[in-house]
């Protein structure tokens, strides 16, 4: 049976030592602390409901040194069980306790991730008699949102409604944050809208909340409500708003935003203007991306970052190296993510020997030891320039053990350079780690097709049929008066089809005079020439490409995104095309950004 110390009366506890206790933790003094709990003890203040909690905080902040002595193996484990076990005792002996009592160990078992123990002691807490406030509620609801149990953050949801706590601000935050972490954003909603006092707080976890869940529009619409209401936007609104609309690649949702952020007189925030670069770039207005990035005095290592990632998928490459160096003149120390842009900036350019370069300088000259991606960023510019053999010799002694995503890199090289050798040996260890993985099946089947092996290719799709994997199909899509269009291959669904196609076959007798013929070698069919020309008029880019040209006035920029890689013909097409309309197209694939004008490509053909 634990002690408990007989309540003294308040009178008798010194007025000062529940504020010094709150110094204490305030500046760290665990020592001390440990001191006027010594104190409290010998002088019967600890019976007291004010010191008692106070000292609860204390040890909950502070892991103590003393009482009781935590047992230190090195982890943080042991020294977070320690802590626990320490608070818990002081709790335990605790002869008066209440709602503030409670509260305060559940707030550390939840921050601390001990989830069932902070569950258990709501529960004892409601056996004790002491009924859970707005403060208890609102310490349980990350619980459910880390665990993603909608069902007993309902419970929750109801237990707070019947309650009288449904209007409390705190508790309609966790409420709104549970609801989305379980992509209930719906709920969310109809939480957010029942709350009386809505204050910026509220407000920006509403919208961190759809974008977390990628409902750009929906934030959009209530980050209008927020300025109508007269709320400032804080800084971390647009924040985690801005990415939401670059992943999307959804531009005029992007460009909204960025007025929203001149109109909060925001531009200014370096972190969102980082943001806004980001953004920019991943919807391919690489110019509008760099403008903002100019205008910057002082740019840090984010902006520097995405501004050179930037170059890198858009080019041209050497300017994202040019970068680069200004940024180590400036004193602006890169990280690993800046490394990882470089990487890719040398890779989409062919840069072999700078690419070990930087690789090597990453180590020797800043101390940063290259990761996973790092490595398969390298062996990507070694596959990329043909160095196949350099690649399976770099991947095969890396002192990390490769993972398939870094031997793919490889396999993808060994199809563009028809080694299918090579490939079957890349593909061998890709199954070992693992055997399911469609996109190396798939690149393998593509590499034996290539080749003119048509009995492997047939046979390895057999087996893909057999154990149930099916390819992912070419997607491509392209906003339109605000509207996304999505195509997949040969789609007669568009309400446009016809018209696409027509306007294609005009495009195609243009080209044929000025030299077109059809590359078939990215068709992976053992079928003719004619019929493989046949299936390349309906790759999805195409028609998306086309759609935005006769659906928009002459001169507008047309901005494709494709899932996989654009191909050969493809790309080509596009080129011939820019040069007949006498526009800029865009197209993202899932290597880079290709910005086609005047007939030719910034890729340089070399993708």
């Amino acid at each position: 049976m634990r002690a408990s110390f007989p309540a003294a009366p308040r009178s008798s506890v010194p007025a000062s030592l529940p504020a010094a206790l709150k110094s204490c933790t305030a500046l760290g003094l665990r020592a001390l602390g440990a001191s006027l709990h010594a104190l409290a003890l010998r002088s019967g203040a600890f019976a007291d409901r004010f010191v008692a909690n106070a000292l609860l905080n204390l040890y909950c902040k502070l892991p103590p040194a003393s009482y009781p002595s935590p047992v230190m193996h090195g982890t943080a484990r042991v020294s977070q069980v320690a802590a626990l076990e320490s608070a818990r005792k002081v709790f335990d002996e605790m002869a008066d306790k209440d709602a503030v009592s409670w509260n305060t160990l559940v707030v550390f078992c939840t921050e601390k991730g001990q989830h069932e123990e902070a569950l258990g002691l709501i529960r004892e807490m409601w056996g004790d008699g002491c009924k859970p406030d707005s403060f208890t509620l609102s310490s349980m609801l990350p619980i459910f949102a880390e665990r993603a149990d909608v069902r007993r953050g309902m419970e929750v949801h109801g237990f707070a409604t019947r309650n009288g706590f449904g209007d409390d601000v705190f508790v309609g935050s966790g409420l709104i944050n549970m609801y989305a972490n379980c992509t209930r954003t719906d709920y969310s909603v109809k939480v957010f809208d029942n709350l009386p006092g809505r204050d910026a707080i509220l407000w920006s976890s509403m919208l961190a909340g759809c974008a977390q869940n990628g409902s750009a529009e929906e934030a959009l619409e209530i980050c209008r409500r927020m300025l109508h209401s007269g709320i400032r936007p804080m800084p971390v609104t647009f924040s985690s708003l801005i990415p939401v609309c670059g992943n999307l690649a959804s531009l005029h949702l992007g460009k909204q935003l960025h007025a929203y952020v001149i109109f909060g007189g925001l531009d200014g925030n370096v972190f969102i203007t980082s943001s806004l670069i980001d953004m920019y770039c991943k919807c391919g207005d690489i110019s509008t991306a760099r403008h903002i990035f100019d205008r910057i005095q002082s740019p840090d290592t984010v902006s520097w970052t995405v501004m050179i990632m930037g170059h890198a998928l858009h080019g041209p490459e050497r300017e994202a190296l040019v970068l680069f160096e200004r940024m180590e003149l400036g004193d602006v120390k890169p990280n690993d993510i800046t490394f990882l842009a470089v990487l890719t900036a040398c890779s989409h350019a062919g840069l072999v020997d700078k690419g070990w370069k930087y690789f090597n300088s990453m180590s020797d000259h800043y101390g940063i030891v290259p990761s996973l991606e790092h490595h398969a960023a390298l062996a990507d510019i070694l596959g990329r320039a043909g160095k196949l053999e350099e690649a399976y010799n770099f991947i095969s002694k890396m002192q990390i053990k490769p993972t398939a995503s870094v031997w793919s890199t490889l396999l993808r090289a060994c199809k563009v350079h028809k080694n299918t050798v090579l490939a079957e040996e890349v593909a061998r260890r890709i199954f070992e780690l693992e055997p399911r993985r469609m996109g190396s099946h798939v690149t393998l089947s593509n590499a034996y097709s290539s080749s003119g092996r048509w009995n492997e290719a047939a046979h390895l799709r057999k087996s893909m049929r057999k154990k149930g994997m099916k390819k992912e199909p070419a997607c491509s899509w392209i906003e339109v008066k605000n509207k996304r269009h999505v195509f997949v291959a040969h789609d007669k669904s568009h309400p446009w089809y016809e018209r696409i196609v027509g306007a294609l076959n005009v495009f195609s007798e243009q080209m044929a005079r000025q030299g077109y013929v059809p590359n078939t070698e990215d068709v992976f069919q053992d079928i003719e020439e004619e019929q493989k020309s046949h299936v390349l008029c309906g790759h999805s880019e195409k028609l998306a490409m086309v759609f935005g040209i006769i659906s928009t006035p002459p001169g507008t920029t047309i901005r494709v995104m494709k899932n996989l890689r654009v191909c050969v013909d493809c790309h080509t097409v596009t080129k011939f095309i820019s040069n007949i309309v006498g526009r800029e197209i865009v197209m993202r694939d899932a290597n880079r950004f290709h910005h086609f004008k005047d007939g030719n490509c910034s890729c340089g053909d070399f993708w």
